[in-house]
């Protein structure tokens, strides 16, 4: 066992990192400036994305997607119970409604045929005007999917993409397919210490450069220069607000970070795979457990690797589970408690944790691991063991398997 607590996710900041802050400190700008301007145009190089604007989170992405699309009192958005709170949180904070639809039973995605049958069930007092996937785990959704049903019904899609940078969906990479369609579409990205990339906190949003120019305005307490083309050599001291905005910038030392982390994302997510599949390999022998899937059309961003637990075949319940992990110093997390099952939202709607079936089961059993590019061979190790011997000593049921490995020998 472990001498030392394993923690469950940990950020990777390399001298590199360090250099660049260092260099935008002494520097004249500090604030949004240049290293801004410069990673949103590399961002969106590195994703195909058509223009981007970064944010001071996923969150702020969200909302100024919203505000954007002009969406309001009155209108809803259809989106998933198994999702971080802020993803939903923002819809009630623009005075839409959240339609929550469950989720696929492998990818724990949305359900798009259920998104359909919503729509099509949905009263002529609902008026949805678009609908919010979230890649969970780092799995891309069924975008192909939804944006025919978003183009079909004139929806706006909004993805929550937090931990989805770099995956793909039939070869492209997440966050491009906003310059291929006519759908109105808005892509988020997080930047959280946890994350694929970090920027110890900050966002991108990335669109058409139409769609964009009205949330760069929210971005900023509404007004129609930014700091930069104010005070800059070619600035001009004169703006005017045009709506009452919101402070969502980033700043040039949170870029200056996120410009080295990007150029170190690849390599980032090759050992992130490594891990994966190690994990995989360890875990698959066991029917007490269920590994995470990758469909053979999508390249995980592998954020975040969830390990189902068939509490048939265990002696003990999930939270059980985490705290043994505890105990030989593995950290874990659940991602996430669905948003049918928070006070607020069952009171405010009347949701029943039933309501959602597929959500509230595989959230009774899921399990996230250690998974990070500053991970050893050795920590990787110790996660593996410590999952084993859990399910060994804990397993009630046998498999045929391994029940004729013990008779054969």
């Amino acid at each position: 066992m472990r001498n030392t607590f394993l923690p469950f996710s940990t950020p990777l900041i390399g001298g590199e990192e360090i250099a660049e802050v260092a260099d935008t400190l002494r520097s004249d700008w500090i604030t949004t400036g240049p290293k801004v301007k410069r990673f949103e145009q590399e961002f969106a190089n590195f994703v195909g994305a058509p223009d981007a604007l970064a944010v001071s989170s996923c969150t702020a992405a969200l909302h100024l997607a919203l505000l954007g699309l002009g969406i309001g009192p009155g209108d809803a958005v259809i989106t998933t119970p198994l999702t971080f709170c802020s993803g939903v949180h923002v819809i009630e904070q623009v005075g839409a409604q959240p339609i929550l639809v469950d989720v696929e039973p492998d990818t724990l995605n949305l359900n798009v045929k259920r998104v359909r049958r919503t729509l099509e069930q949905a009263g002529p007092h609902l008026r949805v005007k678009a609908i919010m996937p979230v890649d969970l785990y780092g799995h891309p959704c069924e975008l192909d999917s939804i944006l025919a049903l978003a183009a079909e019904r004139q929806l706006a899609i909004v993805e929550d993409a937090a931990h989805a940078i770099p995956a793909r969906h039939m070869g492209a990479m997440v966050g491009s397919h906003a310059g291929s369609t006519n759908v109105a579409m808005f892509t988020c990205f997080s930047f959280y210490a946890t994350k694929n990339l970090t920027t110890a906190e900050g966002g991108m949003l990335v669109a058409r450069p139409d769609l964009l120019q009205q949330a760069r305005v929210w971005a900023l307490h509404g007004m129609n220069r930014d700091a930069w083309k104010r005070y800059s050599e070619q600035g001009s001291w004169f703006y005017e607000v045009v709506c009452p905005g919101y402070k969502y910038n980033m700043t040039d030392v949170q870029a200056a970070l996120g410009l080295q982390q990007l150029r170190k994302l690849s390599n980032f997510h090759a050992r992130r795979r490594q891990i994966a599949e190690q994990y995989t390999a360890a875990f698959s022998e066991f029917d007490e457990v269920q590994i995470p899937t990758e469909r053979p059309c999508v390249e995980h961003a592998w954020h975040v690797y969830v390990l189902r637990l068939n509490l048939d075949r265990l002696s003990l319940t999930r939270n059980e589970f985490i705290s043994e992990l505890r105990m030989r110093n593995i950290g874990s997390s659940v991602h996430f408690i669905p948003i049918h099952l928070h006070q607020y939202y069952r009171k405010k709607y009347g949701y029943k944790p039933e309501d959602f079936p597929v959500a509230l089961h595989e959230y009774q059993r899921i399990i996230s691991l250690p998974l990070s590019p500053r991970m050893t061979d050795a920590d990787v190790g110790d996660v593996i063991e410590a999952v084993t011997s859990i399910v060994r000593g804990y397993g009630r049921v046998a498999s045929p398997l391994r029940q004729a490995g013990v008779a054969g020998a």
